[in-house]
């Protein structure tokens, strides 16, 4: 595409080289001829002056006159660069796509599933008895679909996907591959010699519309009801999700995150990586917990918390200052103790 057509399709203003041809999207500090860059994060302003890209997107707010330009450097301005950038990168740049077309002869369907129209389904794909699958969905190789499991339309299931008996998947859902969904949840009752009673782990997973999930999370099934993920929910990869976990709608979590059972997460959530957030609390609506957090507690909604055990992120922050400068107010006690100490000394010694 030229520079003019992608200032276009933006809707950016363009100033330079318009009929410049672009081939590729890069970094900016990686960019060279031929390549489309962005400016989105102020810490990269530094590469303007010498990137080798063919054009750049910028910000609207971004003055050209302050930074030295490379020469023949096309800018392009709009809005947002990064979301810009993005859509350039899937209009040039299509993903390959890893779904085949219609059942692979190497897939097992038996005759109790229900298969709806454009319904892709890979090698050594293996679906459950009475098992529903939506149309439009595709489902890569050695994907195992349960007894009785329900998936919606226009689904995407990536490589070596589990989803054990019973378990409900809404539509445009995207699972990544190696997530597992329905194994057991982590029940056991103590016994008297020691050992540990098994608790049966008899519910569902329950996934709504627009749910995605990363690779290689797992998510326990129910001990009773429903472990749910609500409409919009977005993991990413390796998070733990424990039996009759409920979270709702549009919460996002990174990974590394594990959550205990039967915690209920709020709407509109943030989650950052490696949160551990304990068994039977509430983290309410808007709760952000950032990276590394320990969760013992429910929380108040539009909070951020941070450190373990999570404190509001403000007072945490005070703390940690605080905790840094230990050894040396420790030091300052001690000369303290010492000064009183011959202090005292002194007024024993002047006493008549």
């Amino acid at each position: 595409m030229t520079a003019r057509e992608i200032a276009t399709f933006v809707r950016g203003e363009i100033s330079g080289d318009e009929g410049v041809t672009i081939l590729r999207v890069a970094k900016i500090e990686e960019s060279g001829p031929g390549d489309l860059t962005f400016l989105a994060n102020p810490k990269y302003e530094k590469h303007v002056a010498t990137t080798k890209a063919s054009a750049i997107l910028v910000s609207t707010s971004f003055e050209t006159k302050q930074v030295a330009l490379p020469k023949g450097l096309t800018v392009i301005k709009v809005p947002d660069p990064y979301v810009a950038f993005l859509q350039i990168l899937k209009l040039i740049t299509p993903m390959p796509d890893p779904f085949p077309k219609g059942v692979h002869p190497t897939a097992s369907v038996p005759a109790s599933a229900t298969l709806g129209t454009n319904v892709s389904l890979g090698a050594h794909v293996a679906v459950g008895d009475n098992a529903s699958i939506g149309s439009g969905t595709k489902i890569a190789p050695c994907c195992v679909i349960g007894d009785s499991v329900t998936i919606g339309e226009n689904c995407l299931l990536y490589p070596n996907v589990t989803v054990y008996h019973g378990c409900r998947i809404g539509n445009n859902v995207i699972i990544q591959a190696g997530a597992v969904l329905g194994s057991d949840g982590f029940g056991f009752v103590p016994k008297p010699d020691g050992s540990y009673e098994k608790i049966p782990q008899m519910g569902i997973v329950v996934l709504e519309d627009d749910v995605e999930i990363g690779a290689n999370c797992t998510i326990d099934r129910a001990t009773l009801g429903q472990t749910l993920l609500k409409k919009g929910v977005k993991l990413d990869n390796q998070v733990h999700i424990a039996h009759n976990v409920v979270i709702g709608e549009n919460t996002v979590i990174a990974a590394q995150t594990g959550i205990s059972g039967s915690t209920k997460v709020g709407k509109n959530v943030i989650i950052a990586g490696q949160v551990g957030i304990v068994g039977h609390i509430e983290i309410a609506d808007r709760t952000v917990l950032m990276a590394k957090t320990g969760v013992s507690k429910s929380t108040e909604p539009g909070v951020t918390y941070w450190s373990t055990p999570a404190k509001e992120h403000k007072r945490a922050l005070k703390i940690e200052v605080v905790l840094r400068s230990l050894p040396e107010l420790a030091q300052d006690v001690e000369e303290l103790k010492k000064a009183v100490e011959t202090l005292n000394n002194r007024l024993v010694n002047t006493k008549p």
